[in-house]
């Protein structure tokens, strides 16, 4: 039997959008769906009980390059995995490392065997090989892991990134062959840069590794925006329809939109708990910086359109003072609202794909966000 699978609900006529459930041995996965970060298997401030009663969390995401630095998988695997190491009984992601050791730049060697890197803690050297990261994954237990890839990074020459999205591809069918727990589910990474061909290439030789899902690589890593439009609007169509498909890296409003039309399933990002450390709310009529003095005496919540547990409870006026005196309870309040809204944006895209209704949407939340 296999560890996950993906079941589509419904695809939008107005926009093509896919309304979909993954099965996982941790639970399902309403989709799309927004998947926030814990980094170091926590998501920032957040307690598990409240991600899941506060937030509406599914599913969270892991990072197998600092877990690997500290504490260190053995520690994991001996406190029996991620999800008792961190009280989380839900579904858990973990990357490969691949994109930590890219933003390593000149920390990092790479070669057909795989990448010495310094670490950015201590300096001290390691090297992590496709086999190697399988262990660590498995060690760490989440289930759904990802393959071992390069990302490389925007503008690059086309020589460069045919060469490393076929390295990316050989390393896969590393990972597929060191992959021993079936209760684990494997996903491959889409390289090609921003190169149409090598983009149907890495598709069709990671297609042929039968694979339980795929995830797209290689974008957001600051590319123009229209660029980034083209190379998701051109890959997603041609993966597998009936496996779940994965964006890797974005959680602004719009380019998670952008991605559920192109056929995307799943997509995560730090930025909800990232801003909310500077002050900044994401709110239905947009972005609301409370460190900003128009608001030392703005009575309001955050969004008079949001039922989260902050905007509830609390004003602008106050979160403003939290921040302004760096109060980490500010912290706390911010990134349970703004994890709330993406959770929820998404569970309304989801509303309104089942009614065949996206497009529709979509016109009048830009209204209100981008003003």
């Amino acid at each position: 039997m296999e560890s996950l699978t993906y079941e589509l609900l419904h695809e939008c006529k107005q926009t093509g959008a896919r309304r979909g459930i993954i099965h996982t041995p941790h639970g399902d996965i309403q989709t799309p769906v927004f998947m926030p970060v814990g980094t170091q298997a926590t998501v920032k401030s957040m307690t598990p009980e409240e991600l899941k009663e506060m937030v509406g969390a599914e599913i969270i995401l892991a990072n197998t390059y600092h877990l690997y630095l500290r504490p260190g998988q053995d520690i994991v695997k001996e406190a029996g995995g991620l999800h008792k190491f961190m009280n989380w009984d839900r579904p858990i992601l973990t990357d490969s490392g691949g994109f930590q050791v890219f933003s390593l730049g000149d920390l990092r060697t790479i070669s057909e065997e795989g990448v010495e890197f310094k670490s950015h803690l201590d300096g001290s050297k390691h090297f992590f090989s496709p086999e190697s990261v399988m262990k660590t994954e498995e060690d760490l237990g989440a289930d759904i892991i990802m393959a071992f890839d390069e990302c490389v990074k925007y503008p690059e020459t086309y020589e460069y990134t045919k060469q490393s999205m076929e390295r990316t591809t050989r390393w896969a069918r590393r990972c597929k062959d060191a992959h021993n727990k079936t209760e684990q589910a494997l996903f491959g990474i889409i390289q090609g840069g921003f190169y149409e061909d090598l983009r149907v290439q890495s598709v069709n030789d990671l297609v042929q590794l039968d694979l339980p899902g795929y995830a797209i690589g290689g974008i957001s890593v600051g590319e123009p925006k229209e660029e980034f439009l083209r190379i998701l609007k051109f890959t997603a169509p041609l993966m597998p329809e009936n496996k779940p498909r994965y964006l890797m890296g974005v959680g602004t409003p719009d380019y998670l939109i952008e991605a559920v039309i192109a056929g995307v399933d799943m997509c995560d990002c730090v930025l909800p708990t990232r801003i909310a450390r500077n002050g900044t709310a994401m709110t239905w009529n947009g972005k609301v910086v409370v460190r900003n003095a128009e608001y030392e005496r703005d009575w309001n919540p955050l969004d008079h359109e949001c039922d989260c547990y902050t905007c509830k409870n609390y004003t602008r006026a106050y979160l403003r003072h939290l921040v302004k005196t760096n109060e980490i309870l500010g912290i706390r309040l911010l990134s349970i609202h703004n994890l709330h809204f993406l959770t929820n944006l998404m569970k309304r895209v989801r509303i309104e794909i089942e009614r065949d209704n996206l497009g529709t949407f979509i016109k009048e939340f830009y209204g209100k966000y981008y003003n």
